[in-house]
């Protein structure tokens, strides 16, 4: 089993896919989605952490060489330090909206103009936050290689947002490999794995139809 699977069926294991088709889950881009990836909880467990942790290092010698890991406020602050640990980088992570208090600061950590950064997100769903964050970076005249998350869900407009901002991603583990590692396990009912195809193939417009 390669990399991108098993990672897929230990989230399923400990239940950080939640799937509900009635209460539907109220995306922070405003996307309503019967589905959601709660890859905070793999934090609560060492081995998983430890593989998520392995996996980010052997992504990112795609991506190398950079000067600093960055991490997107909050959810891959935790997933950056840790891959800054293990390669003995420099850490910075980026906030979605400067502080209004202190130093008001958006980008949290010491780092020069001039700069590259790889930026760690735990999640691509529309990569809106992801990219609000390399905006960040630019402006302080720096350079992000790419952006990696643990988990993406191939949404058309995650590809075209990133295209557009002339931006690289790359997940660890993404939306269609989880759906046929659930549907391997009975994690998901047949109906689930229809729905859960349709919704993505419009996730702004789906909820609407129902």
């Amino acid at each position: 089993m390669n990399f991108s699977r098993e990672l897929a069926l230990k989230l399923l294991q400990i239940k950080a896919i939640k799937i509900n088709t009635q209460n539907l889950f109220k995306w922070a881009s405003g996307i309503q989605s019967p589905i959601y990836c709660d890859n905070r909880l793999a934090l609560s467990y060492p081995e998983l952490r430890d593989f998520i942790k392995k996996g980010f290092v052997e992504l990112s010698t795609q991506h190398a060489p950079f000067d600093f890991v960055g991490g997107v406020a909050t959810a891959g602050i935790p997933w950056g330090a840790l891959l800054a640990d293990a390669l003995d980088k420099p850490f910075v992570y980026v906030r979605s909206a400067s502080k209004s208090h202190g130093r008001k600061n958006k980008i949290e950590g010491e780092i020069d103009s001039g700069k590259t950064v790889l930026l760690v997100e735990d999640l691509i769903s529309t990569g809106g936050s992801s990219l609000n964050a390399v905006k960040a970076l630019r402006e302080n005249n720096n350079e992000v290689k790419a952006v990696v998350s643990i988990f993406n869900y191939n949404l058309k407009s995650a590809f075209q947002n990133f295209e557009n901002a002339n931006c690289q991603f790359d997940s660890l583990s993404n939306y269609d490999i989880l759906l046929e590692e659930a549907q391997k396990i009975n994690y998901i009912t047949e109906d689930e794995l229809n729905l859960l195809k349709t919704w993505k193939n419009d996730p702004e417009n789906w909820y609407k139809k129902l």
